[in-house]
């Protein structure tokens, strides 16, 4: 079983972005997407604004715009860092109740990618006893060679937009 990471959240979150599981590297680094070829840091300092080079800088930068991370799994068996290679019946989702009791700002959930939507919506949305407004984006995995780096970040201009 592989167990992701802590939320990065704070109580002036009003936004919340969620992948499904951290691959290898993130977890082994304990840092949200630590691939090189993920664009998610280098998307997000464009949006927010920081040097993506310090990994507590940008924490910091996301904490500042009112953007959380985490991840719809709490725990799952995969091998390597592939979506795909989840095993569907291990998968343990983590408490969206007491994080969403913990941080009642949070106005909207974005997915990145459809992994995250689609575990989130079959097995954490049906029991969650709050409403919440939810998005898919493009994944910013180096594997979603759907879209360009422009294309995707465009897409994600999206969670700097809510009020």
């Amino acid at each position: 079983m592989r167990t992701g990471l802590p939320p990065v959240v704070d109580d002036g979150t009003r936004v919340l972005v969620l992948g499904s599981m951290p691959g290898e590297l993130s977890l082994r680094r304990q840092q949200y997407y630590a691939h090189p070829r993920n664009v998610f840091w280098r998307i997000m300092s464009e949006l927010v604004g920081f040097d993506a080079c310090d990994y507590d800088l940008r924490l910091a930068a996301m904490r500042a715009a009112g953007i959380g991370l985490w991840d719809v799994l709490r725990a799952c068996d995969r091998a390597g860092s592939l979506d795909a290679a989840i095993v569907e019946d291990s998968m343990e989702a983590n408490d969206f109740d007491v994080l969403f009791a913990q941080c009642p700002s949070i106005a909207r959930v974005y997915f990145n990618g459809g992994k995250a939507e689609q575990v989130f919506r079959r097995i954490v949305l049906p029991g969650l006893g709050v409403p919440v407004e939810c998005r898919r984006l493009p994944s910013t995995s180096p594997t979603n060679a759907r879209y360009t780096f422009e294309g995707k970040l465009q897409a994600w201009r999206a969670v700097i937009e809510v009020g």
